[in-house]
């Protein structure tokens, strides 16, 4: 999972079928920032990488969001770090 999360600025552990994650998806593509979108339930190790997730971040969910390698959290935490400006902050935008 680092070498993933390392490998871009912004992942997306997501589910291809979750609401949340794609209101997620939708803020890095209005904020016109490529991201690499790992969806979980359409890889064979999806329920293993959630897990391993779980032990890295404490957060059992989807979208579980890095940003350059940070944990920012899901949704929520996304659309406040952007409506805050954080977000902006972190990708230097």
């Amino acid at each position: 999972i680092n070498a993933e999360i390392g490998a871009s600025d912004v992942v997306v552990f997501s589910k291809s079928y979750c609401p949340f994650c794609t209101k997620t998806k939708y803020l890095f593509e209005d904020l016109e920032v490529d991201f690499k979108t790992y969806e979980l339930n359409q890889m064979d190790d999806g329920a293993d990488i959630q897990a391993a997730l779980l032990e890295l971040t404490g957060q059992n969910t989807v979208p579980s969001v890095f940003v350059k390698g940070q944990h920012v959290g899901g949704n929520d935490a996304c659309q406040a770090a952007a409506k805050g400006g954080k977000l902006q902050e972190m990708l230097g935008l």
